[in-house]
């Protein structure tokens, strides 16, 4: 596999999307476009089944192509959004070829050489690929654009607990038409709903995520995750985090419960908390106690801040401090498609 030149920035990049019809393709499409990326070309691809049906970008109606080896010549960034088997067997044919690859794919965020970026905590990372530029787990990069400036301006982190509510749109397009579904033959009084995606009733419920689960350990891959990711992107092999993952019947965007203990005593912890909140990029506060006003998915969908909230001391902990906090962030793009285009911007020419 060929290596990329890391310092190598573009003007106008000729821009591939593999995954091109997927929700994330999608929302890759429309960031672009919002966020004013100067695209030399665009090239869209998916699997042979899309292949000859189109997509609008900018004004023009674009052709999707069948994604193979052969789809990266003359391409500057590939974004990738196709899965992971995707990832691992394009991905080498586009670095091959000459373009930067960014995945949004699990395929190689714990790869040694391979960096694991968000851009508002290790946007320097970026620069030292070999190729590839992993895109983290979502509810990794809500919680880490949150935690960061806690950790760096309040106080170092000495334990993160973070409990998960996570939407069907991180499941993709096929899980948020299910929960939709299930919703319409729950109206109908059908006697069961559609089970295909998760197996279960997914509406009026909730369940531990569905990823696999380590027999030993108890924890889900989901959760696992974040725990390493976190360790990476943050380059501290010792920073602690205990996840718990759930699904809630949510269309889009996650919400995380978050918990921070510090060694010593921070003295007004709330005020600076909110202070380096303030201060932080892609972060906006939404706490008003008096009005109950807090983040909500409904209130990030379709938003790329992390929205914070329900910031508060932790009373429970007598040596040293806690803080608590509730985050919302629109998963599909902060957590996936935004992070991707924000890590793109990092190599154009300013």
């Amino acid at each position: 596999m060929a290596v990329a030149a890391a310092a190598k920035k573009f003007r106008a990049p000729r821009i591939a999307i593999a995954g091109a019809t997927g929700a994330v393709g999608h929302d890759l499409l429309r960031i672009l476009t919002e966020r004013g990326f100067p695209v030399g070309s665009l090239k869209l691809l998916a699997s042979a089944r899309s292949a000859g049906k189109t997509l609008d970008f900018r004004g023009e109606t674009l052709t999707i192509e069948e994604l193979t080896e052969d789809s990266f010549k003359d391409v500057d960034i590939a974004l990738f959004s196709a899965g992971g088997a995707q990832s691992k067997r394009f991905a080498p044919a586009a670095v091959d070829a000459g373009a930067l690859v960014i995945d949004n794919s699990s395929a190689f965020r714990m790869t040694d050489g391979v960096p694991l970026v968000v851009p508002e905590v290790n946007p320097d990372a970026a620069f030292e690929h070999k190729g590839i530029i992993a895109n983290p787990n979502c509810s990794t990069i809500l919680m880490n654009v949150a935690v960061w400036p806690i950790h760096t301006k309040v106080s170092p982190v000495s334990r993160c607990v973070v409990s998960t509510y996570q939407a069907a749109s991180g499941a993709g397009a096929a899980a948020m038409a299910e929960l939709e579904q299930q919703a319409r033959d729950w109206v109908d009084g059908k006697e069961k709903v559609t089970q295909d995606i998760f197996g279960r009733q997914y509406i009026w419920n909730l369940f531990s995520h569905n990823a696999p689960v380590d027999l030993e350990t108890g924890y889900n891959e989901e959760e696992t995750k974040m725990v390493v990711e976190t360790k990476k992107i943050f380059n501290d092999p010792d920073f602690r985090t205990a996840v718990t993952c759930v699904r809630v019947p949510v269309l889009r965007a996650h919400c995380e419960a978050v918990n921070l203990a510090f060694d010593e005593d921070v003295p007004d912890l709330e005020a600076k908390a909110r202070a380096a909140f303030a201060d932080a990029p892609g972060v906006r506060i939404v706490d008003d106690r008096e009005a109950n006003a807090f983040p909500e998915p409904l209130l990030a969908s379709n938003q790329d801040d992390i929205l914070v909230g329900r910031i508060r001391k932790d009373p429970s902990v007598r040596s040293g401090s806690a803080l608590e906090f509730f985050l919302a962030g629109d998963q599909v793009r902060k957590g996936a498609a935004t992070n991707a285009v924000q890590i793109a911007e990092l190599f154009l020419e300013r």
